[in-house]
């Protein structure tokens, strides 16, 4: 009966200290389990220090895990329009400051296309005003080649005095200054945009 005890003894002292390896300073039975006290306070060994203190043992408490990264804001292409347009003077094809036309085609993702349109007032013959209107489509044209807006995305139309916006009477200056918004080149732009989600 003592062989017995002395190879229970003996087994259970080599299961603990095989165990005591994964949990050093601690008491703990062969299944890696911290004895306890009758306080519930984990049993230590003599070669215990505070350095080897585990969770749940010693006020150890588990460690709280760390929130997630929040995921990173997807961009999607969203296709946008939008127009502007440049007025000019009395029988004049020169252009004035295009930047916000060239700063908003800066801020898109993709270039589609650039159309422009030019128009005249109704001073002068219809034929003179046709031409007109063209020479002022192309005078943008190349101001906005000139800016860095690829040439290969822009078309040209030219309406002449047939599409007037103005509602003007009256004669020579007066008359002149009304009609200015008949005196212009539309430009509609095509392109995408990124839109973050």
């Amino acid at each position: 009966m003592k062989k017995i005890a002395i190879a229970a003894g003996l087994a259970m002292a080599l299961g603990a200290s095989a165990a005591q390896a994964h949990l050093p300073g601690y008491a703990v039975s062969s299944n890696e389990t911290i004895w306890r006290t009758s306080f519930g306070e984990c049993w230590h060994t003599s070669s215990w220090t505070p350095e080897m203190a585990v969770e749940g043992c010693d006020n150890v408490m588990a460690k709280a895990e760390e929130p997630a990264p929040e995921p990173a804001p997807v961009a999607t292409m969203a296709d946008v329009e939008k127009k502007f347009a440049l007025y000019f003077d009395f029988d004049s094809t020169e252009v004035g400051n295009v930047s916000n036309i060239v700063n908003y085609i800066g801020s898109l993702a993709s270039l589609n296309s650039v159309k422009l349109v030019g128009y005249a007032d109704f001073i002068g013959s219809a034929e003179y005003n046709e031409k007109l209107s063209e020479r002022r489509a192309r005078a943008v044209a190349a101001k906005l080649e000139q800016a860095g807006v690829d040439a290969s995305k822009m078309s040209i139309g030219f309406m002449g005095e047939s599409a007037p916006v103005a509602n003007c009477t009256g004669r020579g200056a007066e008359l002149i200054a009304c009609l200015r918004p008949d005196r212009r080149v539309d430009v509609e732009i095509m392109g995408q945009k990124r839109m973050q989600k």
